[in-house]
């Protein structure tokens, strides 16, 4: 297999003597050319797949000759990745640079774990040829359906895992975004380090620097001992930040720093600890909207979206809706120790039909409480399910919130018995992931007895 080839174009001879021989060492063919006027022949004689692109060639720092030669090489050569570099960073500079088709950015003085991390994700990613490892199917039985779109993802999943790639999950709340996630994590080289999820939507401001990086004993009101953070917790693993759209700037800030720099000090502390962790964030907003109205940075956004995994709408993957109409049936009908209920063609054929504004969030839930108010039931007809889409019934919501609430209870609680309190795998008979599990639990103060 052909080497994977690396120009770079850098004016410091000794920043050029220095890269070459690191990437000499890992396997890479490296050129190096000096002026950004020699570039362009540079590259149709040594057709590289990756360009370190340095930002400033004369006394100016404004990085304006790195932009521009970046203009000409995207337009010129598309398939080309470039990673900019520069000692004179700013926050400006990397936006732009990354608006404009880089593919990541370094400051000068470089890690070299950090570069040489950025150019196997690009390479994993970019330019798949180069890469050796074997592409296996999703291990992950709870990711339903055989639409393209869904296999899309799921190809994207396969590929993305591999890598320490930072990826922003996106799509419509219910659309099984945390388990996209999982399924990342529990595929990648981390899988056996901790899978740490922060849901950011339901954490006070106020309590973003506590519950992300720790404290120390009697660093608040309140503080009554030392606390792990959530970043010291998924050392080594990976983090999952759920809802990362609805982070305060303050906190954006926090959280950009520890990203760029991989440390951070707990509440109370002066000691930097450091973090090695993968980041996966989820949102259902437009976050690349939002940034452009000042709500979101810009920075933070193109840390965070190194790859963007969207997740289809239920609407926009019907086809999948027999399957996950069969597959949740099957899970509740096994949890209950029940047979499970026949659902004639025809009536799969309407559900595929409906409007699943919550996605496969209700749908689920549709499923499960139709078959609990009916479980003596040997067939579901489409009439058992007309009134969970009955909408227009005012004086029945509350009533009808109440009972889904109790049937959710009473499932959980099936499963935990089922299952010997195995957080696993009662998890994995309802559906859903092990946080979730565990969000439930505290809930409904549903009492838990840890497996031994």
């Amino acid at each position: 297999m052909d080497q994977m080839k690396i120009l770079l174009i850098e004016d410091d001879i000794t920043v050029c003597s220095s890269l070459k021989l690191l990437l000499g060492k890992k396997g890479y063919t490296v050129d190096a050319v000096n002026q950004p006027n020699l570039a362009e022949d540079k590259i149709n004689t040594f057709k590289p797949e990756i360009i370190l692109l340095d930002m400033n060639f004369t006394i100016d720092t404004s990085g304006k000759q790195g932009l521009k030669l970046l203009r000409i090489i995207r337009e010129a050569h598309p398939n080309i990745s470039v990673i900019l570099m520069t000692g004179w960073a700013t926050v400006q500079l990397a936006v732009t640079g990354m608006k404009l088709g880089a593919k990541d950015f370094m400051t000068k003085p470089w890690d070299n774990k950090d570069l040489m991390v950025s150019i196997e994700n690009i390479k994993s990613l970019h330019h798949g040829s180069f890469d050796n490892q074997p592409k296996g199917e999703s291990r992950d039985s709870r990711i339903i359906g055989s639409s393209q779109q869904i296999k899309d993802v799921l190809s994207l999943v396969d590929r993305v895992a591999e890598t320490e790639a930072s990826v922003l999950i996106t799509g419509e709340s219910g659309t099984g975004k945390e388990l996209i996630a999982e399924a990342i994590h529990f595929k990648s080289k981390r899988a056996q380090g901790p899978f740490v999820k922060v849901n950011l939507g339901a954490l006070p401001e106020t309590l973003f620097e506590s519950e992300l990086f720790g404290h120390k004993k009697g660093a608040f009101t309140g503080a009554h001992s030392d606390r792990e953070g959530r970043f010291g917790v998924a050392n080594n693993g990976t983090i999952f930040l759920d809802e990362i759209g609805e982070l305060g700037l303050n906190s954006q800030v926090k959280l950009l720093r520890v990203l760029q720099e991989k440390s951070y000090e707990m509440l109370g502390s002066s000691e930097t600890k450091k973090t090695d962790v993968r980041l996966l964030s989820a949102t259902n907003k437009n976050l690349h909207k939002i940034a452009g109205e000042g709500k979101f940075r810009e920075d933070l956004f193109y840390r965070i979206n190194l790859i963007n995994i969207h997740l289809p709408a239920l609407r926009d993957r019907r086809e999948d809706i027999p399957d996950l109409v069969n597959y949740f049936v099957k899970n509740i009908a096994e949890l209950y120790e029940t047979e499970k209920p026949y659902l004639h063609p025809n009536t799969i054929d309407w559900l595929s039909q409906q409007e699943y504004k919550g996605n496969i969030r209700q749908l689920k839930n549709i499923i499960e409480r139709t078959f609990l108010l009916h479980r003596s039931k040997k067939e579901l007809v489409q009439k058992d399910f007309l009134p969970s889409f009955q909408v227009n019934v005012s004086s029945n919501k509350a009533g009808q919130a109440l009972n889904l609430q109790e049937n959710e209870i009473e499932t959980i609680r099936k499963a935990l018995a089922k299952y010997d309190h195995s957080i696993s795998s009662s998890a994995r008979a309802l559906g859903i992931t092990r946080s979730s599990l565990y969000r439930r639990l505290e809930k409904y103060g549903i009492p838990h007895e840890p497996k031994i």
